[in-house]
C-alpha cells in the first residue's frame, strides 16, 4: 500500500510540475497576441500605431521600450495623465483591463516583440507582481 501511495504522490507531483512550468518567451508571445486582440487592439490598432494625439503607439514606442516597468504598471493599474511618446504628448486615460499577472506578462512580451519592436526583456508574472502602483506617481 505504501508503494502505491508513494508512486501516486510522485506521479501527482510530476504532473503538477509539468502543468505549472513557466512558459517560454515564444509561448508567452503567442498567448499575448490573443490577449492583445481581446483588450488592446481597439485603441492601439492591429498595427500597433495607435491614433496620433489620442492613443499612443506601441510600434517603435520610446516610452514602451525605455520604460518597461512603467508600461507594466500602466497595464496593471491603468494610466491617466500626460505622457510623452516619440516626442508627442498624450493626455488620456487607459483603464485597468482586469488582466492577471500572467496575462500582463504575456501581452507585454507580445508588444515588446511585435511590429519591428525587439526586446531582450522577458517579462514574467513574478516581475509583474513586484510592480507597485507607486511607480506611476
Amino acid at each position: 500500500m505504501r508503494v502505491l501511495l508513494t508512486a501516486y504522490l510522485v506521479f501527482v507531483g510530476f504532473v503538477s510540475l509539468h502543468l505549472f512550468q513557466n512558459k517560454t518567451k515564444a509561448e508567452s508571445i503567442e498567448a499575448g497576441a490573443e490577449i492583445y486582440q481581446d483588450f488592446c487592439v481597439q485603441c492601439h490598432l492591429t498595427n500597433g500605431k495607435g491614433v496620433s494625439g489620442v492613443f499612443p503607439p506601441l510600434q517603435s514606442s520610446d516610452y514602451l521600450l525605455d520604460n518597461v516597468d512603467l508600461s507594466i504598471a500602466g497595464i496593471k493599474y491603468g494610466l491617466k495623465g500626460k505622457i510623452i511618446v516619440n516626442e508627442e504628448e498624450y493626455d488620456g486615460v487607459m483603464n485597468n483591463q482586469g488582466l492577471d499577472e500572467e496575462e500582463i506578462a504575456d501581452v507585454m512580451n507580445y508588444i515588446l516583440n511585435q511590429w519591428g519592436n525587439s526586446s531582450d526583456d522577458f517579462v514574467t508574472p513574478d516581475r509583474v507582481s513586484q510592480i507597485q502602483k507607486s511607480i506611476l506617481e
